[in-house]
């Protein structure tokens, strides 16, 4: 199985689509993982309680980008058994967990997280320094 990150950023869909022809060329199925979190920045710093439908909006969100890149695996690999994966949790650590079986883990090099000026984003410089299989790290898109 390959394990593939999404967060809807254009560098995830690049990592999305190498990972489909990887599994495709493989034989191997996808597994394509959303993880969702509500920063601290909503809690304002505190312990202030947060409404469930603050909850709810970022799970729906991954949710929705999940079943996005499972279609666009479906369109690029389409003899691929594809399975989609939403769980609560900071990204790196939702990745290395799903992957605990897996043959490949595909990361873009930054998704929707700041610090442009990084070479590896926090995400998948955790994986890369975590995973128990070999990962491949996609390179940042460039933007038009």
């Amino acid at each position: 199985m390959i394990v593939v990150g999404v967060d809807g950023s254009a560098n995830a869909e690049a990592a999305l689509e190498i990972a489909a022809a990887e599994a495709r060329l493989r034989g191997e199925s996808l597994r394509v993982v959303a993880a969702w979190e509500v920063p601290p920045t909503v809690y304002g710093g505190g312990f202030a309680p947060v409404d469930t439908d603050v909850f709810d909006s970022f799970r729906d969100r991954a949710r929705g980008v999940a079943g996005e890149a499972a279609k666009t695996a479906a369109e690029k690999a389409p003899d691929v058994q594809c399975e989609v994966v939403v769980e609560e949790g900071d990204a790196a650590s939702v990745l290395l967990d799903q992957a605990k079986d897996a043959a490949l883990i595909v990361v873009g090099t930054r998704g929707l997280g700041g610090f442009k000026s990084f070479l590896l984003g926090s995400v998948s410089q955790k994986v890369v320094h975590h995973a128990p299989c070999p990962v491949l790290v996609v390179p940042a898109v460039e933007a038009d």
